[in-house]
Parts: structure tokens; C-alpha cells; sequence
């Protein structure tokens, strides 16, 4: 079956309307109402002409090549984007994914923007740490945010003299260029705001503004606030220690 363009649909609507004016006057007339028929037929005139003169101005809109062109440009644009945006999911954007060891090496190198955050599952800090993390995953599309189980990587924590948790590093085309460590940056307390974190990686350059429709989350950072709210604040998080101080060892 042939799809109905813009233009054919338009034709029929315009078809439809005459018709209806035509069909309506000539029953008025059937039934005798001559005097308001008389009286109504100016009007049905009228009616009749500004929709032929608007149905034509529409159809010459819609033929107009330059507007075409433009439509045209427009859908490809948006097409192309669509599709960058499905390959940049399956490779990760979009949302904090965990990486072993031998993962992280080709993440960090085959993305112009990461952010990697070093953790242990045992430290409230870096949960904290992720759920922010995760919000600005989903705002910040073409940057890529990961998570490493730092017990799990002693490689990269001693290449990298990883020694505080949470430890959040900024890769640029493969190379670390900055770090955000513990919780002193945002203020020392657990129950900071996302744009603390928001606005430390758009300082240090490893995220970039976003397009305008795309924003946080109201809902779940408020979600997230609310729990923090209720936390202990603790004084920080310790790899290797009894207490939650900021030693990673």
C-alpha cells in the first residue's frame, strides 16, 4: 500500500471541503428554507473562496523546492543523530557501567572523554559516589562513565597510585589528566548535591554542556537527596582501615 503524502492528504481535505460546502447548500435549497438559503449564500460564498485560497497557499508551501530541501536536511540531520546516539549506547553512554581489569584498558582508549571511578563495594562514599556519577552519565552522553572494583584491579590501582577511595579519574584520548579524590572537593559531607560533582568535571573539561533538552533527572536526584538526608555523615571512606578516613592501602 502507497503511503499518503503531506501534499495528496491535503488535496483530499481540500477535495472533502468544497464538497461539503456544495452538499450543505444544495440540501438548504432542497428543503425550502429559501430565505436562508438566500441569506446564507454570501456567507457559503465566502467560506468557499478562503478555503480555496487557503488550500492553495498551503499547497504552494509544501511545493516550495527551498522548504523541501530544508525538510529534507532537517530529517537526515535527525536521522544521522538517532543513529550515533543507538552506536554510542551499545558502546556504553548513557549510563555508569561496571569494567573488569582487562576491560579497562580499550575503554579509556577508544573514547575521547572517560570518567572512571575506582571503588570498593564495602564504602558507602562510593556508592554515593555512583549514584551521582550515574545522573551525570545520562546528561553528559558523549563522555563515557565507568566503574572499577579497585580490589579487583591492583594493576591499574598501583599504575595509576590509586591510594584513596572513592577515587574518580578523567581520561582524555586514553590519558589520565586529572582526579577527583575522597570527598573533600564536594564539601566533606555525603549528602552533596549532584552539581558539586556536575561542576568539578566541567572545570577540569571532562564533560562539555550538554544540549539544551537534555537535563538531570529532577526526580531521582531529589530521590537521591532525600536518601542522603538520612545517612550517618561519616568522615570518609577507607580501603584497608577499620574506620572510613580516606587511606587506600
Amino acid at each position: 500500500m502507497t503511503m499518503m503524502t503531506t501534499m495528496d492528504a491535503m488535496r483530499v481535505c481540500a477535495f472533502v471541503s468544497r464538497a461539503f460546502v456544495r452538499e450543505w447548500h444544495s440540501r438548504t435549497r432542497s428543503n425550502g428554507a429559501t430565505t436562508h438559503s438566500c441569506q446564507s449564500r454570501p456567507n457559503v460564498d465566502r467560506l468557499t473562496e478562503r478555503l480555496t485560497e487557503r488550500t492553495d497557499d498551503d499547497f504552494r508551501c509544501v511545493q516550495d523546492p527551498d522548504l523541501e530541501a530544508i525538510h529534507a536536511e532537517r530529517m537526515q540531520s535527525l536521522k544521522e543523530a538517532a543513529e550515533k546516539r543507538m552506536t554510542m549506547e551499545r558502546k556504553g553512554h548513557g549510563s555508569l557501567n561496571e569494567v573488569e581489569e582487562k576491560e579497562f584498558l580499550p575503554e579509556v582508549t577508544t573514547t575521547a572523554y572517560v570518567v572512571a571511578h575506582f571503588y570498593h563495594h564495602e564504602f558507602e562514599r562510593c556508592r554515593i559516589m555512583d549514584k551521582h556519577l550515574a545522573l551525570l552519565a545520562k546528561k553528559y552522553f558523549d563522555t563515557k562513565f565507568i566503574k572499577v572494583s579497585a580490589p579487583d584491579a591492583p594493576f591499574f590501582v598501583t599504575k595509576l597510585q590509586i591510594q584513596v577511595l572513592p577515587c574518580v579519574l578523567f581520561f582524555r584520548d586514553g590519558v589520565c589528566f586529572d582526579r577527583l579524590v575522597g570527598f573533600e572537593d564536594v564539601g566533606g559531607k555525603d549528602d552533596y548535591r549532584t552539581e558539586k560533582l556536575e561542576n568539578i568535571l566541567l572545570k577540569a573539561g571532562v564533560i562539555a554542556l550538554p544540549e539544551k533538552h537534555e537535563s538531570d533527572s529532577e526526580d531521582e536526584e531529589e530521590e537521591f537527596r532525600r536518601e542522603a538526608m538520612s545517612r550517618v555523615i561519616r568522615g570518609g571512606v577507607a580501603y584497608g582501615s577499620d574506620d572510613e578516613s580516606s587511606d587506600f592501602e
